[in-house]
């Protein structure tokens, strides 16, 4: 964990609230052998994923559609924690994630 450099700690960031981000750093060879990288970038890709789908579930009424809205602010704290260097769990998702062996 001590290798962890500036560019992992961005791209790390940048992949929860821009989730194609976290679909180029799993592209990329040398991005995808960082294991900061990632691991977040799996972490922010499953996020990005379950905000789109309770867009699409949730979109129906103007009340419900603000769930998915307040979620992808959650990205930005969840970005920050990324960019200072740490490892964390999102609640549910991240251990379905290492039950399936992608984190």
């Amino acid at each position: 964990m001590n290798d962890i450099n500036d560019q992992d700690k961005l791209m790390a960031a940048l992949s929860y609230p821009i989730g194609i981000v976290a679909l180029v750093v799993l592209l990329v060879e040398d991005m995808r052998n960082r294991p900061f990288q990632k691991y977040h970038a799996v972490q922010a890709l499953a996020v990005n994923i379950v905000i789109i789908i309770l867009a699409i579930v949730l979109g129906w009424t103007v009340i419900l559609a603000c769930v998915p809205v307040l979620l992808w602010f959650v990205t930005l704290y969840w970005a920050y924690k990324a960019y200072q260097g740490e490892y964390f769990e999102i609640p549910g998702l991240t251990g379905f994630l290492k039950g399936q062996n992608w984190i």
